[in-house]
């Protein structure tokens, strides 16, 4: 990328010098010039319209080499970003993955509208196709998304509320989501000069969260001493601008978990994962085609796709071998080459014997059933 960036900033010098000489400026200089020799001299007619017909010319030559420089400059820059990122993206494609999913998709589609609030165009997408979002869940959302906005305005009485009656569920996370709310709240009244009710609010509603927060709860209160310059004092770090979008950040996660979703919707995630991965799946298509073979393994890419910590998740293993799901009775165990079976997997490849070597069954590397180690995710 750096190489881009490189050529892109060369571009944008050339673009800028071109505006700072601007040719048209500098063709109705010389016609003005010219215009004013006529009309000073009427007898100059002839010579001042030759020599404005040279230096019309002239200028338009230099125009013509700054254009062709530019327009040169661009093309490079074209034909590298077309070198560098492949613009078919059919091989990595797999146009059966879908087949007898459809239905899974379309629900997919339909809760990720939902999901970001897109109510109406939610709706119509599942009544075309034919889907029924549970009235409970829309409702669900519909309720989260009315809090996150009055967040956003920082009004905090509704998360407020809501985390109130949720206390129990929240502290079996455990999720510090009242009390941030409750502090948020608390530094609000002191940034409005409302200290004698700030004071008020902190014994109302801190000493719940007294053996949890004590410190914090101490620098809360120690802080209204320097309210006045609290930007320079030991306590800025309180009133951080960020604060705000982590309270709606937590608000989310936590509102989503309790209904039992993840914070972002699968769709989003499979698309971020997949945009992540596509650079080392598009360069493994071409070395695969480069040496005529195929990957022949269905289901499993032929090698390690680095992802963000956000996008990784372990929450279940499906057997690469049987297809089926770990459970306690037949939990992931991996092998010394690295690969993880379930345990039946694994004994029916041993046959049974602890000390039976036999092949894995993705490498050439040989493994026993006394030396494959649990898993847990």
């Amino acid at each position: 990328m750096e190489t881009f960036i490189k050529d892109y900033d060369k571009i944008l010098k050339k673009q800028r010098a071109l505006e700072t000489n601007d040719p048209l400026d500098r063709l109705i200089a010389v016609v003005n010039e010219a215009k004013e020799k006529i009309q000073n001299g009427p007898e100059s007619v002839n010579a001042s319209l030759a020599t404005l017909s040279k230096a019309i010319k002239t200028v338009s030559n230099g125009i013509s080499e700054e254009q062709k420089e530019l327009q040169s400059a661009l093309t490079k820059y074209s034909k590298a970003i077309d070198k560098k990122f492949v613009a078919d993206m059919m091989g990595t494609i797999n146009p059966h993955a879908f087949d007898n999913k459809e239905k899974i998709l379309r629900n997919t589609i339909a809760m990720h509208f939902i999901r970001q609030g897109n109510f109406e165009v939610g709706d119509a997408f599942a009544k075309e196709a034919g889907l029924t979002i549970p009235d409970a869940m829309r409702h669900q959302f519909v309720e989260m998304f009315d809090i996150h906005a009055a967040l956003k305005e920082n009004n905090l009485e509704p998360a407020l509320l809501w985390a109130t009656r949720h206390r129990s569920e929240l502290e079996k996370r455990p999720s510090t989501l009242e009390f941030k709310l409750h502090r948020q709240r608390y530094l609000q009244l002191l940034q409005n000069k409302q200290t004698q009710e700030a004071i008020v609010y902190a014994r109302k509603n801190f000493g719940y969260f007294g053996e949890r927060h004590t410190q914090e709860i101490l620098r809360l209160m120690g802080c209204i001493a320097y309210m006045d310059r609290i930007e320079t004092s030991p306590y800025a770090d309180l009133i951080t601008p960020s604060f705000s979008d982590d309270i709606q950040h937590m608000f989310t996660r936590d509102f989503c978990s309790l209904i039992g979703l993840p914070c972002e919707s699968p769709l989003y995630v499979s698309v971020t994962v997949g945009t992540q991965a596509l650079p080392t799946i598009n360069k493994m298509v071409a070395i695969m085609k480069a040496k005529k073979t195929e990957w022949s393994q269905q289901s499993e890419l032929p090698v390690e796709i680095n992802l963000t910590d956000n996008t990784k998740f372990h929450s279940i293993f499906a057997c690469p071998v049987s297809k089926e799901q770990a459970t306690e009775e037949n939990p992931p165990m991996m092998m010394v080459c690295g690969h993880v079976i379930c345990k039946e997997s694994l004994v029916k490849l041993g046959r049974g014997n602890a000390n039976q070597r036999f092949k894995c069954p993705y490498c050439p590397t040989e493994s026993m059933i006394s030396q494959a180690k649990n898993v847990f995710f």
